[in-house]
């Protein structure tokens, strides 16, 4: 019998598409929680969370994000609820920190039956003044880099289970 954790990592799966759902509350703040949970380089937690659960304000940030990279009618997958992991700039842990919890979210959502999905264009972008001004708008200091968000929402239908692969060696 497997306990709930390991099955937690051994089903999640990313989700590209979203429904109009919202998220209660109570389960957001689980969530948050366990980002703040992750680990992070000596302890420091030079990180700020930020919780977008307005879909108007997404959609303008991939917006913005799509007129930068070039990319017409990008939509982020249209999440219902926008977390922004965020980092001081000069941290010397600050993107292992974020990725820490960025998959403490992802699993947190998945034991709650809420879909995920890692979107990771920011990073060589925040400092764009299209994107700057909208993530001081979501007060995310000017010090601060995204180097990943979580986009989460009910999927409108269901991941599949493909087999995880890749090359492992033992050394005894």
């Amino acid at each position: 019998m497997m306990n709930e954790t390991l099955k937690t990592i051994y089903t999640r799966r990313s989700t590209r598409k979203f429904i109009e759902k919202p998220i209660p509350e109570e389960e957001i703040a689980q969530i948050v929680k366990a980002a703040l949970c992750a680990p992070s380089g000596r302890g420091l937690q030079t990180w700020k969370f930020t919780v977008v659960e307005n879909r108007q304000k997404i959609q303008k940030l991939a917006e913005a994000i799509g007129q930068v990279l070039g990319r017409s009618g990008y939509d982020m997958y249209q999440p219902e609820v926008l977390i922004i992991p965020s980092n001081q700039k000069n941290s010397p842990y600050g993107k292992e920190d974020d990725a820490c919890a960025m998959e403490n979210i992802f699993l947190a959502a998945h034991s709650l039956g809420i879909g995920s999905v890692w979107i990771n264009q920011l990073q060589d972008i925040c400092d764009d003044p299209r994107i700057r001004q909208i993530l001081s708008e979501f007060e995310i200091p000017a010090d601060h880099v995204v180097y990943g968000m979580a986009a989460l929402g009910y999927g409108e239908i269901p991941t599949d289970e493909k087999e995880r692969t890749g090359k492992v060696a033992y050394i005894r």
